[in-house]
C-alpha cells in the first residue's frame, strides 16, 4: 500500500501544531512492523525544511510554489500531486490544503477554530479555511480528527458521522532526567519555580487571559515562562518581546513580577522546559487537541487547561480544568498549585500514567493505518 501525505505546513512561516501532528503521525506509522510506503507531498522550496520539522520520509515537490499550489488545488482542483510522487493507492491531507481527488481521499481536521472565533484570523484565511470545509465535506471519503470535540465540530459543519474516525495523537514518552532539566532551567536564567506556557502567539491562545491572571496573582517568586514563536493577531503588540524579561515584564517590576519571553526553542530544551516547571497553564480558548498539554503531562508537569474544548479530553481528570474567559479563574487554579506542592505532584504523576496509558504512538498508527486500509479497499 503506497500513501501520499501532504506535508507543506512543515514549510510554513510559523508550522505550528500541525506539523508537529503530521510528523508524528508519520513518525509513529514507520515504528510499526510493517509501515505502509509513505511518500510526502510539499510545494516547491528552495530550501529543506528546518528543524524540528524535517521530514522523516522523502518528500516530493510539486512544482509550483506554496501559493499557486494552494490556489490550484482549492480552485482549479489541480495539479494533481501524483505528477510529483506517482500513483498511490490514498492520499492523506494532513492540513487544511486538500489536493484534488486522484486517489481515494482522507482529510484530517485539526479543529474548525475559524467557524468558533472567525475574528480570530485574517479574512484570507477565512476563506482558504471555508474553501477547505466545503471540498471535504463534498470530497473526502474519510476524514481524521484527533479528538471527540473537532469530530463533533464536523458533524455541526455537515459531515457525515459515517466518514469521521477518531484518530488521537500521541508524544514522545521519553522522561527529561531532573538534571538536564534543572540545567536547561538555569541556561535560561529562570526563577527556581515557573509557570509555563507553550504555544503560538495568537488570539486563541487566550495569552491576554494568563498574562491577566498572573497580574492578579501578583507574586514575586516565580516567573511566567511564554515559549514558542510570534503567530499573528495576538493583540499584544510588542509587549512580549523576544527574549529575557519582555517589555510586560518590565511594566509590572513595581510589583516584582517577571514575565519570560523565551520564544522558539528547541524541542529538547522544551521537553525540558516542562519537566522543570512547577505548572504548565495552556488556556486556549478552543483546541482541536492541545498537544502542549499532553506533552507536559509525558514529562509529569502538572497542568491547568481549558474545560472547554480538547483540552479537557486530553487532560481528563489529572488536569485542573478552568474557565479561559475568567482570569480570576486561571489565577486561582495558578495558586493552587502553587501553594500545594504535593497535590501538583499528585496531579503531574497522574497526568504522565495517563499519557502513557491512553496516548501512545501505537494507537495513532493502528488507526491511521485502519483508515488507509479503509481507502484502499
Amino acid at each position: 500500500m503506497r500513501v501520499a501525505i501532504t506535508l507543506e505546513q512543515c514549510w510554513h512561516r510559523v508550522p505550528g501544531g500541525t506539523a508537529t501532528a503530521a510528523l508524528g503521525c508519520v513518525e509513529a506509522l514507520g515504528r510499526l512492523p510493517a509501515p505502509p510506503e509513505m511518500v510526502g507531498v510539499s510545494a516547491w522550496h528552495r530550501n529543506p525544511a528546518g528543524e524540528p520539522f524535517v521530514p522523516g520520509i522523502s518528500v516530493e515537490a510539486v512544482r509550483l510554489p506554496r501559493a499557486a499550489l494552494y490556489w490550484g488545488w482549492h480552485q482549479m482542483r489541480r495539479p494533481s500531486l501524483e505528477r510529483a510522487v506517482g500513483p498511490v493507492d490514498a492520499i492523506h491531507a494532513t492540513g487544511m490544503a486538500v489536493p484534488p481527488r486522484t486517489a481515494p481521499l482522507a482529510v484530517t481536521v485539526n479543529d474548525l477554530a475559524f467557524l468558533r472565533h472567525p475574528d480570530h484570523f485574517t479574512p484570507r484565511g477565512v476563506r482558504f479555511f471555508a474553501r477547505s470545509l466545503d471540498l471535504t465535506r463534498t470530497e473526502a471519503d474519510l476524514v481524521v480528527c484527533p479528538s471527540q470535540h473537532t469530530a463533533d465540530d464536523c458533524a455541526r459543519a455537515g459531515i457525515d458521522g459515517d466518514r469521521v474516525r477518531l484518530v488521537p495523537y500521541w508524544a514522545d514518552d521519553r522522561l527529561v532526567s531532573l538534571g538536564e532539566a534543572d540545567e536547561v532551567r538555569r541556561r535560561f536564567g529562570l526563577a527556581d519555580r515557573f509557570v509555563l506556557w507553550v504555544g503560538t502567539a495568537e488570539p486563541r491562545k487566550n495569552l491576554a487571559g494568563l498574562l491577566e491572571a498572573w497580574r492578579m496573582l501578583g507574586r514575586t517568586a516565580e516567573d511566567l515562562v511564554l515559549v514558542g514563536p510570534k503567530g499573528w493577531k495576538s493583540g499584544l503588540g510588542g509587549e512580549l518581546g523576544s527574549s529575557g524579561q519582555s517589555g510586560l515584564g518590565a511594566s509590572l517590576g513595581s510589583s516584582g513580577q517577571s514575565v519570560r519571553r523565551l520564544g522558539f526553542v528547541a524541542e529538547a530544551d522544551k521537553r525540558a522546559l516542562m519537566r522543570a516547571a512547577a505548572v504548565v497553564c495552556f488556556p486556549s480558548l478552543t483546541e482541536g487537541f492541545g498537544l502542549p498539554v499532553l506533552e507536559a503531562m509525558v514529562q509529569g508537569a502538572p497542568v491547568v487547561t481549558s474545560a472547554v474544548g480538547a483540552t479537557a479530553e486530553v487532560a481528563g481528570p489529572t488536569g485542573v480544568l478552568v474557565d479561559p474567559s475568567r482570569s480570576q479563574e486561571i489565577a486561582e487554579a495558578l495558586a493552587g498549585l502553587l501553594d500545594d506542592p504535593d497535590d501538583a505532584a499528585r496531579l503531574g504523576k497522574q497526568g504522565r500514567e495517563r499519557a502513557l496509558a491512553e496516548f501512545t504512538w501505537q494507537r495513532t498508527a493502528s488507526g491511521l493505518l485502519d483508515v488507509y486500509r479503509e481507502l484502499a479497499g
